[in-house]
């Protein structure tokens, strides 16, 4: 069975590790240069790389970094027992809160880090 660690494009590396330990209680398990670190997030590891913005992400592709608030078929989904809680961390850590839905099935936050990167916070 394959380990899964999640990879996170950054333009600031500090900020970051700063905002995802603040508002998600990750963990720094090491810095990796010369320019990652790799976070815990309970059973899941998540490497912050800092690549600045217009950098090219693929050689064989004209697409460019950018950290405008943006939409991906892939994202994070945080599980955890406090999504006010959560979206509080969120927002003073300075993300952002993009509404949510809650019903008898739960309830769902949907987020974005300060880099545009999106994510939820879903009660588990």
């Amino acid at each position: 069975m394959a380990k899964i660690s999640i990879s996170i494009d950054v333009p600031d590396l500090l900020r970051a590790v700063d905002f995802y330990s603040a508002a998600l209680d990750c963990k720094k398990l090491r810095d990796q240069p010369p320019n990652m670190v790799v976070l815990a997030a309970e059973n899941i590891e998540i490497y912050l790389l800092e690549k600045k913005s217009g950098t090219k992400p693929l050689t064989n592709n004209p697409s460019t970094r950018s950290y405008e608030r943006h939409w991906t078929p892939i994202h994070l989904d945080f599980l955890i027992m406090d999504v006010p809680g959560a979206v509080t961390r969120i927002v003073e850590a300075g993300g952002t809160h993009e509404g949510g839905e809650k019903g008898d099935w739960g309830e769902i936050a949907f987020c974005a880090d300060p880099f545009g990167n999106g994510f939820c916070v879903i009660r588990e």
